[in-house]
Formats: C-alpha cells, structure tokens, sequence
C-alpha cells in the first residue's frame, strides 16, 4: 500500500502532500518533517530508496509487540527522486516494489509535465488542484489506478474541457463580453465597456 505522496522543494517545503492513511494533521506535519530530514541527509550517489521503521503509519493487522518498540509488519520505506528543485516521495510499506514506485514516480512527473508543459515548482503552488487531480487519476486510496501517460493525460484533458464548458455555460456573459474582438460598439473600447458593466452587475 502507498501510505503518502509528497512534493516538497529543497528547502523542506512542502508543495504536495496527500496522505492514503489516515491521520491527525500535526501528525502529517511531523512525518513530512522526519521524511525530509532523511531525505536531505543522504549523500549523493546512493539508492533512492530506504527503510524508515520510525515512520509511523497505522496499518490494518499491525499490532504493537511492546510499548516503545517497533510494530510487528511495521516495514515502511520511503522512494522518492530528486527533479531540479523539487522530492517527489512516495511512502509505501513492504508489499509494494521500490524499483515500481521509482517508474510511477517517473509516469507522475511525465503526466504533470504534459499538463503544464515542463512542470516546475511554481506550477505546484498556483494549481494545486490540477496537480492533485493528475494523482487522482494515477492512485485511489493507496493503490494503483493507472499508469498509462496517455490515458492518464486524456482523462485530465477532458476534465479540464469539461471545467471549462460548465464555467462558460453558468456565466453566459462571459464570452459574450469578453471573448467578442470589438465587443458591442465594434471596437475594443465597446468591448471594455461590456466588460466593465457585467462586473458591475455583480458587484466586483
């Protein structure tokens, strides 16, 4: 099972972080913190991979052996690759293959770069919900939906018309004012003019 993605920049940043396991926020908060700890810490040149038993992250069936120790089945291990500025991370348990989750790292990040054209950090921040959306349809509740870029980026392509085809439908003065070269009186200055009086209308 996938318990977490996370994308965060090289200062610790978190620019992504959606959590398959349930848990308290101050909880996510500190895991993100320990994660990137690890993450920072490594030196260049080794696996992208590695255990992380302290990591905690409740799964069905693990039972506790002794306060203070180490769960039984507790095999957490954190994946991740390093992009420019940006960890793209993924914490998984034992069942899920490394060398796997390093590919569907790449089909995430290949995915996201179709949808923004060479995706980077700010991309990130200014569409957050597209970004989540991509994972949406790579990921659903910790297991493996898709990982065929190009069914992947069509689902997201059609998503977007269809966004766009209900913002047009619910503000039909939109393109009428907006989208019209030269507006009512045929020039741009009419144009303006439209655009100026629908805001008006509703009180912007």
């Amino acid at each position: 099972m996938i318990h977490a993605v996370l994308i965060f920049n090289t200062h610790g940043k978190p620019r992504l972080s959606k959590f398959f396991t349930p848990l308290p926020p101050l909880v996510q908060q500190s895991l993100i913190s320990q994660i990137f700890s690890l993450i920072s810490d490594r030196p260049a040149g080794v696996c992208n991979f590695l255990d992380a038993p302290d990591l905690v992250f409740p799964t069905p069936g693990s039972t506790t052996v002794e306060k203070g120790k180490r769960k039984e089945g507790d095999d957490t291990r954190v994946i991740y690759r390093h992009y420019a500025t940006l960890y793209f991370v993924f914490v998984v348990d034992g069942a899920e293959s490394e060398l796997g989750i390093l590919d569907l790292i790449q089909v995430f990040v290949e995915s996201l770069d179709r949808s923004f054209e060479n995706v980077c950090e700010l991309d990130l921040i200014f569409h957050f919900d597209e970004v989540h959306h991509v994972l949406s349809e790579i990921i659903q509740g910790g297991l493996v939906l898709e990982t065929n870029i190009n069914e992947i980026s069509a689902c997201v392509q059609a998503a977007s018309r269809n966004r766009k085809a209900s913002a047009a439908s619910s503000n039909p003065l939109i393109p009428s004012v907006l989208a019209v070269p030269g507006g009512r009186g045929g020039s741009r200055g009419g144009s303006a003019d439209g655009a100026r009086r629908w805001l008006a209308s509703i009180g912007v």
